[in-house]
């Protein structure tokens, strides 16, 4: 992964791991999240913390396969209020776990499409930032760009 510190440019180790049961407790609505999480219980979530503080969340990432479309629907994203904004201590959370929802679509063949549907104000980030394009109400990666996210945010941990 790289997370980089935003006082010092240093490279910070991290690690996306599913989620457990336990940490929904963790994860609920006004406990640095916005959005309510135990709705995203039935899809596949994933969290990604610092390496060795498994139990610091620092964003979450609940995914949808769509074997018939050959696609990863990101069916929410989110990184911790504190890691949000100017006071934010570590960047690229959201890089890497769309890197690695990417990373899923390319090993189950589906040329690393992955779809979402976004929040108005957040259209133009994905865009710029990711190179999301967009299709009809979503917005999605595939082929080339999927790879230079998974590049960019996650280098060789592919």
């Amino acid at each position: 992964m790289k997370l980089i510190d935003t006082s010092s440019g240093d490279l910070v180790e991290a690690i996306i791991l599913e989620i457990e049961p336990k940490d929904f407790q963790k994860v609920k609505k006004g406990k640095g999240f916005v959005f309510d999480w135990s709705v995203e219980e039935k899809h596949d979530v994933y969290k990604i913390c610092l390496k060795g503080e498994e139990t610091k969340i620092l964003g979450l990432l609940s995914l949808i396969d769509h074997p018939a479309e050959l696609r990863i629907h990101i069916s929410l994203i989110e990184v911790i209020k504190e890691q949000v904004g100017q006071g934010k201590t570590l960047d690229n959370i959201a890089g890497c776990l769309i890197g690695f929802a990417c990373g899923i679509a390319f090993r189950k063949g589906y040329e690393g499409f992955v779809s979402l549907l976004p929040k108005t104000r957040l259209i133009d980030l994905y865009q710029e930032k990711y190179g999301f394009r967009q299709y009809g109400r979503l917005l999605a990666l595939a082929h080339e760009q999927s790879k230079r996210v998974i590049d960019q945010y996650l280098g060789d941990e592919k």
